[in-house]
């Protein structure tokens, strides 16, 4: 999107200054050591290098990509309190450096309000403004149109041009009439709806364009193709459409989250299955004499058959690796109860994460049986295969746990699952784990 070329470094230089001046404020001897210096001002500017902070499009607003102010005052706060290790400056009142941090981040905060607030109110009066124009008319224009119309985004919709004649007060004329109506209007934009023009007519138009200064945008006929996350790969010089790229399929990505896991899973594993497995073997003994573990075969990632582990909570029986759980089930035990209403059962499949088999956050693994039966009855179950299952997931904290009575269940479970193995993120896992502890802490209807 078209965006003023002064907003960002202005951004830059406000964030610096205000960064600045309330170190040199509040921590004057530090501050005015050229290291220190260097170094928090390197620090913010690499963590909003490393979060892509700056490059804000015509569409953004206050609340368009509020967690990135939250990422990048996370990265700065570990950075400023990393300094005083490397530099070994003793930190003599830890509620201090937190209120600096605070009014730091307070005072970028209500700039980030006023930078929104003033520049709606420029774009209301015409600052900054985009004349747009389309070309061709179906059933898209008028969501277009509902954007153009947002006083606050700068757009100046001058009207569309089709091949078929409207009475419409914004119809310009025939497609064949655009060139010398952008000869003699100031055009920024072109908005050209794919499906309405001749592949001759398109290229015209890209070529005009081109040579005139003028951004083109296509607007496809095929949304169930276009509004999916892909790349265009190129063999020997053929683009080619890639209709399935993944967040997590980065090498980097895969790092990330992989080293999150380990490093989760064995603060889990150490810090409360040690003492917590042996506790719960001695309640076992006094409510069954069942094993302590239950394992089952599920399906992983790509479909790969692994054992997943759970603190036993029911009888054993023959249907174990068939039948579904279900409200007042008879096989749960007393026990057994409380450890899957607390999901406490749960947490032995942090050993899977350990041995790669599954992630903390994921769709979570079903049954090899019910694999089978959802990949003929439900659209795309097996996208959510792409990926490491999980522990928890983002269907679990939207209220699609455990058992699943009517196709819609399922379907809507799938449907969180794809959007997860298409959005990933950290920050997203984050969320997550947040969210199941509180509903963990909480309860929940379905935990049984």
């Amino acid at each position: 999107m078209k965006r003023s070329a002064l907003i960002v470094p202005i951004s830059i230089l406000i964030h610096l200054s205000l960064l600045n001046g309330m170190l040199a404020w509040f921590i004057p001897n530090l501050y005015f050591d050229i290291n220190s210096i260097l170094f928090f001002n390197a620090t913010w500017l690499l963590s909003a290098y490393a979060i892509d902070y700056y490059p804000t499009s015509r569409k953004e607003r206050f609340f368009t990509n509020i967690h990135k102010p939250i990422q990048l005052y996370l990265l700065f706060t570990l950075g400023y309190f990393a300094w005083f290790s490397l530099s070994q400056t003793p930190l003599h009142s830890i509620a201090y450096h937190r209120n600096v941090l605070l009014c730091l981040f307070g005072s970028l905060l209500l700039y980030r309000i006023l930078f929104y607030y003033a520049r709606g109110k420029y774009r209301e009066v015409g600052g900054n403004a985009v004349n747009v124009v389309v070309i061709g008319r179906d059933r898209n224009l008028k969501k277009i149109r509902k954007v153009f119309d947002e006083p606050d985004l700068g757009y100046r919709y001058l009207g569309y041009f089709d091949n078929g004649h409207s009475k419409s007060p914004t119809y310009l004329g025939k497609v064949e009439e655009a060139f010398a109506y952008f000869k003699r209007k100031d055009v920024h934009q072109i908005f050209c709806i794919a499906s309405r023009l001749s592949q001759p007519q398109l290229f015209n138009l890209m070529a005009y364009a081109d040579n005139n200064l003028i951004k083109l945008k296509i607007v496809p006929d095929n949304k169930e193709i276009f509004t999916r996350a892909m790349t265009i790969e190129l063999y020997d010089n053929v683009p080619v459409l890639n209709l399935r790229e993944l967040p997590l399929e980065t090498p980097f990505a895969k790092i990330v989250k992989r080293s999150f896991d380990v490093v989760f899973a064995l603060l889990v594993i150490v810090g409360v299955l040690s003492w917590l497995s042996p506790l719960i073997y001695l309640l076992q003994r006094l409510d069954s004499n069942e094993p302590l573990y239950f394992k089952q075969k599920r399906h992983g990632v790509n479909r790969k058959v692994f054992w997943c582990y759970k603190f036993r909570s029911m009888a054993t029986t023959a249907d174990a690796d068939t039948k579904m759980m279900t409200k007042n089930d008879k096989r749960v035990t007393k026990l057994g109860r409380i450890l899957r209403r607390t999901s406490i059962d749960e947490l032995p499949q942090f050993y899977n994460v350990l041995l790669g088999d599954m992630s903390v956050v994921g769709p979570r693994p079903h049954m090899e049986v019910h694999t089978e039966k959802y990949q003929s009855s439900v659209d795309k179950y097996l996208v959510r295969h792409f990926v490491k299952p999980g522990i928890t997931g983002l269907a679990q904290v939207r209220g699609y746990r455990g058992e699943i009575i009517q196709q819609a269940d399922i379907i809507n479970r799938t449907r969180l699952d794809i959007f997860y193995v298409e959005k990933w993120s950290l920050w997203l896992d984050v969320k997550i784990i947040i969210k199941t502890v509180l509903n963990a802490v909480q309860g929940e209807e379905k935990a049984y």
